[in-house]
């Protein structure tokens, strides 16, 4: 009798928070990940605590900031690894400001690492999904994609850019056997809040934990092929925050 054949995922920004999150819960669910992240120590933690749960776990440090690389990098890691089935689009930056504040510099920064560099890893993963007529890609976006938050904008932008990148794919993907998913979540209590880029003074106790964003991308990954939730929105009990 032989073994089912394992499924194998890219996830991006899995260094830590929901990626790394996400990671562990794919490998106690016995996919195989390629991991990337541009930190490599933090990276290669995660992939070996990924093998420790029996399943294959490699790291491929990148910088998805550097948009012009990722498409051929992505698409090189996708040949090395072999057949990725998921594509987990979980890396980006927060960035609070306002509109008339927000200088064209740092307004290109969010929007290329927010949604730039996923339509690049989207081309660079796509060939290979449609060769083999299936595959689920994962856009992780934001609660902001749909309500404003004041001093939010450039953040919002890129996040409501990304889901309609998820519409526009679906509506023209799924006819070749590939699934497109969108989860929005609420606040989430990861490193993004001590990030440089991000002024904020919120209660992180009552917001989702990375863990429960994770369990929520695995049960949409794990659905059968005939079905999907193309999009989710998923906050913490106690509203936005």
């Amino acid at each position: 009798m032989t073994s089912p054949v394992r499924k194998s995922a890219l996830i991006t920004g899995a260094s830590s928070g929901i990626g790394k999150a996400t990671a562990l819960a794919f490998a106690k669910a016995g996919i195989n990940l390629a991991l990337v992240s541009r930190q490599e120590s933090k990276l290669e933690a995660v992939a070996e605590a990924a093998r420790e749960a029996g399943v294959e776990a490699k790291a491929y440090p990148l910088d998805l900031a550097e948009v012009g690389q990722v498409k051929e990098k992505i698409s090189a890691i996708a040949n090395s690894f072999g057949a990725i089935d998921i594509l987990v689009n979980n890396a980006g930056m927060g960035y609070t400001n306002t509109v008339m504040e927000t200088p064209l510099t740092d307004w290109q920064q969010v929007i290329d690492l927010n949604l730039t560099s996923v339509f690049q890893c989207i081309q660079g993963i796509l060939p290979q999904m449609r060769d083999r007529g299936s595959g689920t890609i994962i856009n992780v976006t934001s609660i902001a994609a749909q309500q404003p938050f004041p001093g939010w904008g450039a953040y919002s932008v890129s996040k409501a850019g990304l889901v309609a990148l998820s519409k526009t794919l679906a509506a023209e993907e799924r006819a070749k056997g590939i699934r497109i998913v969108t989860i929005n979540p609420g606040a989430v209590n990861t490193p993004i809040w001590d990030t440089e880029t991000v002024q904020a003074d919120l209660n992180r106790s009552a917001m989702l934990t990375p863990e429960i964003v994770a369990q929520s991308i695995l049960h949409m990954t794990l659905l059968p092929e005939q079905a999907v939730i193309e999009e989710l929105t998923l906050m913490p009990s106690a509203g936005a925050l």
